[in-house]
């Protein structure tokens, strides 16, 4: 097993009026020249979370921080217009905290944290500040909830 200290929150950018199946998950992940899914486990909007890549197999997620991370995404990420919102439902909410929770136990002395926290500190504060979020995602305050 290789070695995690760090688990990283996504969100696949898919309307609230739309699904995104792990199918086509996986298809548009080999169409950016993935292995299949980038992330390791994926979150329905029914609460569903699905195995994606097996926790061995360096994720294709977080450029630069995949080596020693593990990548969850939900389902999610705009609303109806396709603007970014934290679209979770209580469902996944409730999957995602457990999810965390216990690889939080196997991996001891891992970070939590979002997408959007892994940009680059452009003013050197050593804060991440919404203005230099390369993305959104995942449309939440990770560590805030988890």
């Amino acid at each position: 097993m290789r070695s995690i200290n760090l688990i990283v929150v996504h969100c696949s950018a898919t309307r609230a009026d739309h699904t995104l199946t792990t199918e086509n998950l996986e298809s548009e992940h080999r169409r950016r020249g993935f292995h299949g899914i980038g992330y390791h486990y994926y979150i329905r909007r029914d609460g569903t979370v699905v195995p994606t890549r097996p926790l061995e197999q360096i994720g294709a997620h977080a450029k630069g921080h995949n080596a020693h991370s593990i990548g969850i995404c939900y389902e999610g990420g705009l609303d109806c217009n396709g603007h970014p919102a934290d679209t979770r439902t209580p469902e996944q909410k409730s999957a995602l905290r457990l999810l965390v929770h216990q690889l939080l136990k196997r991996f001891r002395n891992s970070y939590v944290c979002g997408h959007r926290d892994l940009s680059p500190d452009l003013n050197g504060n050593g804060v991440i500040e919404p203005e230099e979020w390369v993305k959104v995602c995942p449309c939440f305050e990770v560590g805030k909830e988890l």
